[in-house]
């Protein structure tokens, strides 16, 4: 008993054996969440202390940052728009950590699309790969 104890907790400690797939995937359903409205869906991949970086300066904790996001998109499809993400590098930190830049990308269904870029600092957690640091602009 106490051996499959041991093992169970070193197997929720251990990341996964393919990261960046792991972090994609993440991603993609964080995706799919914001374009489905479904705002738990897509602050899922973020850790609860997770800091996001703005123009005016740091938001810190996942609560807060739901807050700006419902601030400034609210619950209209249309301002929301469709989101998707183009990944354009990795680099691992640490066996815990790994860095991900990519490229935000949200289609509006009557207006001009938009985008920009995104460095994401991920952390292993119980849960999975969360985001602990994000800087999108």
């Amino acid at each position: 008993m106490i051996i499959w104890t041991l093992a169970a907790a070193v197997t929720v400690a251990t990341p996964a054996a393919d990261p960046q797939a792991a972090i994609v995937a993440a991603m993609e359903d964080s995706a799919a969440g914001w374009s489905a409205g479904d705002m738990a869906r897509f602050l899922g991949v973020y850790a609860d202390d997770a800091v996001f970086v703005t123009k005016d300066g740091l938001v810190r904790g996942k609560a807060a940052i739901a807050a700006r996001y419902d601030k400034s998109y609210g619950s209209d499809a249309a301002k929301r728009g469709c989101l998707s993400f183009r990944m354009l590098g990795f680099r691992r930190i640490d066996a815990t950590h790994q860095m991900l830049w990519a490229r935000w990308m949200l289609d509006y269904p009557a207006a001009k699309p938009a985008s920009g870029m995104t460095s994401l600092l991920f952390e292993w957690q119980a849960g999975g790969w969360k985001i602990v640091s994000d800087h999108s602009s």
